[in-house]
């Protein structure tokens, strides 16, 4: 497919608005969602101007913008397609009812954009559904045990809230979350919706019919099941290089990892337990499961 906005559209449309507004260029997040999957939300989020390249359409981009806590963020923008003309500026609460008429250039000024990446976010942010989330602080070190970069293609199984949060920490890869329960689908997808997600992909199991269209993912974070071993050598079959991160609360589970990896021809795994505990109100101590993290490269 042709590129809508080449680098030369991309420049005219930074002089435009170099010539029309205050804002520092220099500290400008550029965002093209015509391309890829990208998320405008936790892009925005993250930063205090982005200048979004979109098409013709969108009819709710900013009543999702309002609905994800971004209602006084300031859209500067003109009519039409080109970069010429008069500029407007409007909170995006005051462009709620308004979709987007055609292909153009669009800063979204965020005053109150955090300096630090979501990580670890507490389970509150997410929807509430059939799904009994991981503590926040085991999120995270599941998540650094990915090692998620920009442009890494990711799969987890069974692991709805690492899905969303791997998904905004890597705007520019895809994330396939399989989900084989229909309720713990629902709530995954009610999550995505939340986010303002687009570069999540939802399977219902893994095999080669699902995954033939997909992009091969460089990791593979996994919930410990019976289904495990099949799936861990589909993916050793589709990327002999696969990293794997697995979840469990057995003990016995954890202590078989060595042998399976030897079966399936990986290295020694790091397997790790996490234990955390919190001081409640009453002065008391909260001990949360103590799962075991299971890595191998």
């Amino acid at each position: 497919m042709d590129q809508l906005f080449t680098n030369t559209h991309i420049i005219s449309w930074l002089q435009y608005f170099s010539d029309n507004t205050e804002v520092d260029l220099e500290h400008v997040k550029l965002l093209d969602i015509t391309r890829k999957n990208k998320n405008i939300i936790p892009t925005v989020e993250a930063h205090r101007c982005v200048l979004v390249f979109t098409e013709a359409g969108h009819p709710d981009i900013f009543y999702r913008m309002y609905n994800a806590g971004l209602g006084d963020c300031t859209v500067i923008y003109n009519e039409g397609s080109e970069p010429t003309g008069p500029i407007k500026e409007n909170l995006v609460s005051e462009m709620i009812d308004r979709g987007i008429n055609a292909s153009a250039g669009m800063l979204i000024y965020n005053k109150n954009a955090r300096s630090t990446v979501k990580f670890g976010m507490d389970n509150s942010a997410f929807t509430p559904g059939s799904v009994r989330y991981v503590g926040s602080e085991i999120r995270a070190v599941i998540l650094s045990k990915m090692q998620i970069e920009e442009g890494k293609n990711i799969c987890v199984i069974s692991g709805e809230s690492i899905v969303i949060e791997s998904a905004i920490l890597n705007g520019e890869g895809t994330i396939i979350a399989v989900e084989y329960n229909k309720n713990d689908r629902s709530a995954l997808e009610d999550n995505v919706e939340q986010f303002g997600l687009n570069n999540v992909t939802i399977i219902d199991h893994v095999d080669e019919d699902t995954m033939k269209d997909l992009p091969v993912p460089d990791v593979t974070m996994l919930v410990a099941s019976a289904s495990m071993e099949k799936e861990m050598k589909y993916m050793l079959s589709i990327n002999p290089n696969m990293e794997f991160v697995i979840y469990t609360l057995d003990f016995v589970t954890a202590a078989s990892m060595p042998k399976l990896f030897a079966e399936l021809g990986l290295a020694d795994p790091e397997i790790i337990q996490m234990s955390v505990s919190k001081v409640t109100s009453k002065h008391t101590y909260d001990a949360q499961p103590a799962p075991w993290i299971i890595t191998s490269r």
